[in-house]
């Protein structure tokens, strides 16, 4: 599994920003990267007070989430 982690970052106010991820199944870290912008703008299209900052693909470590 990975995780497409950016920053989010009110329009409004710039210095108030969230940590927000998406989580794709079936999809390595390569696809991750050249997939992360078309879905960072679908994203920010859906949410028009924020603005993304910052983003970077990962791997999830699903015994560090159970634990």
């Amino acid at each position: 599994m990975i995780e497409l982690l950016f920053t989010a970052c009110l329009a409004s106010t710039p210095g108030i920003c969230e940590e927000k991820s998406l989580t794709f199944v079936d999809v390595t870290p390569m696809a991750c990267m050249m997939g992360a912008q078309p879905e960072l703008a679908k994203w920010q299209t859906e949410h028009p007070k924020f603005t993304v900052q910052g983003w970077k693909c990962r791997a999830v470590n699903l015994n560090a989430q159970n634990a």
